[in-house]
């Protein structure tokens, strides 16, 4: 008997039949194989077909996909500079109404609430999107940054945009980009307008909108909302939105919109008097949760619930009582008093709802990267804290939620952030620290041969250090070094 290896090489220089396809079966074939002599025909077993991998093509939406995004990376991206000259020319209001003109307004044809702050206001705008959803209203959401991918920043009732929605709208705001000449969009202005002709093609009811960097000349301060919110402000952006608190909330103040209902939670001196003086003189009616609203939270541990966080916020219209706050600390029911007493303003502006519906869809929220468990042997949780005031409350979030022996931090920030001030909160909670960074990340130096720059602290730092006999792991570089 030939074998089909053999056979192959008897064979080279005769003639044989095609083969049929045998879907994994012996199947018998007459082969014809020619020698000097004469012709022989002989019965041979073919050996299984082996099945064939193939390698999947990927649609077409999926390229067109892959060429939107690099159009839109094609663009400047202030989220991905160290260094950013913050005024109109780089933050252009006008250049932004002008790509929405070519749009065709789309933020103008449904409602919005506007939130700004330095931390706590994704939460607030997911908690608030969550009870609007539950009370039965379309309700969109735009956000940022994205953990994951880019479509996270633009939802629709808790869907995110899609590949193909997202391609249709680059090529509408590629073809308005024609009518504005010289004058370029940049990366978040283009994000933004697609957030909005999303949220206009979907005819939302509401759109919750949160501010990126700053407030007054952010590229979502174009909208006209129903209510604007200003959730804690501390130190961060210091480079771009100034070194004082009372500066940092005067940007973000910039939010404030003429007989338009203003919000914002207790704050620190400096800061409400700042707020209070931009309300009164852009003429917007400035109100404070916990002073100016009755609100009260506590911290309690049950066996049904385990560890939470009640709030209760009242007013003439509202009775919110002993709602449990969704996400993980403390700090949360101060995000989620700001999100009711948003609710409670949507109520005096005449949007109609049911308090209870609104309410249950805070159980619904669930918001990834905020002391967020993902893995439980050993137990690894994640954050995206990255100033002073929220490392120091992921640790005080921590130790009230979660039991522990002891706790390893692995942590890296951009140079750019407050170093001194998380790393002195870090050092406050943490049993061992692993300092490390991303290679390809932006707004890091590119000197090498020098140590990480998460170690490259003040010399009070330096000082402050030695008073903590921790165990501090440093990897081996070559490592960036802080520029400037």
């Amino acid at each position: 008997m030939i074998t089909a290896k053999k056979r192959k090489l008897s064979a080279s220089h005769g003639k044989r039949k095609r083969e049929k396809p045998t879907h994994g079966k012996v199947a018998r074939q007459t082969v014809s194989v020619s020698t000097k002599k004469k012709v022989q025909h002989r019965k041979v077993a073919v050996a299984p077909v082996a099945p064939v991998k193939i390698i999947p093509v990927l649609p077409a939406q999926n390229k067109a996909y892959n060429k939107a995004i690099e159009f839109l990376m094609s663009h400047t991206d202030y989220e991905r500079m160290r260094v950013v000259r913050y005024n109109t020319t780089t933050f252009n209001l006008d250049r932004m109404r002008q790509l929405l003109e070519a749009l065709g307004n789309p933020h103008q044809t449904y409602k919005t609430i506007h939130i700004a702050g330095t931390k706590g206001k994704g939460s607030t705008c997911h908690m608030l999107a969550a009870m609007l959803r539950n009370a039965g209203f379309k309700v969109g959401l735009y956000t940022s940054p994205h953990l994951l991918n880019l479509r996270e920043r633009i939802c629709v009732n808790a869907q995110h945009i899609s590949e193909e929605q997202f391609v249709l709208l680059m090529k509408r705001i590629e073809l308005a980009m024609k009518k504005m000449g010289a004058n370029k969009p940049t990366f978040f202005e283009i994000l933004t307008a697609m957030g909005f002709c999303h949220f206009a093609d979907e005819h939302v009811d509401l759109a919750v909108i949160e501010t990126g960097l700053g407030g007054r000349l952010d590229s979502t301060n174009v909208i006209t909302p129903e209510v604007t919110a200003i959730t804690n402000i501390s130190y961060d952006h210091m480079a771009v939105l100034g070194n004082s608190l009372s500066k940092i909330a005067e940007e973000k103040a910039g939010i404030f919109k003429k007989d338009i209902p203003a919000l914002s939670c207790l704050q620190e001196p400096e800061v409400t008097a700042a707020l209070m003086r931009v309300a009164e003189q852009v003429h917007a009616p400035l109100e404070f949760v916990g002073t100016d609203i009755e609100f009260s939270h506590r911290f309690e541990v049950t066996r049904p619930a385990g560890p939470h966080v009640r709030v209760s916020l009242t007013t003439e219209r509202s009775h919110f009582e002993h709602l449990t706050v969704p996400l993980i600390g403390e700090h949360q029911a101060v995000n989620c008093g700001l999100a009711l007493a948003i609710l409670d303003k949507l109520k005096a502006r005449g949007l109609q709802f049911s308090d209870a519906k609104a309410v249950a869809g805070l159980h619904e929220v669930n918001l990834p990267g905020r002391i967020e468990t993902v893995w439980n042997d050993p137990r690894v949780i994640i954050d995206g804290a990255h100033n002073a005031a929220s490392v120091k409350a992921l640790f005080r979030g921590i130790s009230q939620y979660i039991p522990y022996d002891s706790m390893v931090v692995i942590f890296g920030c951009n140079c750019d952030k407050d170093i001194d001030g998380m790393l002195e909160q870090v050092s406050l909670g943490a049993d061992k620290v692993i300092f490390t960074r991303y290679i390809t990340i932006p707004r890091v130096p590119a000197r090498r041969n020098s140590p990480p720059v998460t170690l490259i602290a003040s010399a009070k730092w330096r000082r402050q250090r030695k008073a903590f006999p921790m165990p501090w792991i440093l990897p081996r570089g070559p490592f960036p070094a802080r520029t400037s």
